[in-house]
């Protein structure tokens, strides 16, 4: 698979434009789960893992919102 019909390579993205693709991305995953061939399906997941990758090695010291942890998690349960 080229370049070309994947789109621009990951670490050639400038951040805002990087933030954009994956947006896109996750926005696109449910349809393409649903109604794409094998293939779409196929090429959007190795998009999704380049671009997230991407994202997590300029990012590597991210901080987790407090409610996106197992523990936060928990939290929301024990108050229902």
């Amino acid at each position: 698979m080229s370049e070309q019909s994947r789109g621009v390579a990951p670490r050639r993205l400038e951040e805002a434009q990087l933030l954009r693709e994956l947006e896109a991305v996750h926005r696109t995953r449910h349809e393409t789960l649903l109604h794409g061939s094998d293939d779409a399906l196929a090429t959007h997941t190795l998009r999704m893992k380049e671009l997230e990758g991407e994202y997590l090695r300029r990012h590597p010291d991210r901080a987790p919102v407090a409610g996106r942890t197992r523990a936060g998690a928990r939290a929301r349960e024990d108050c229902k």
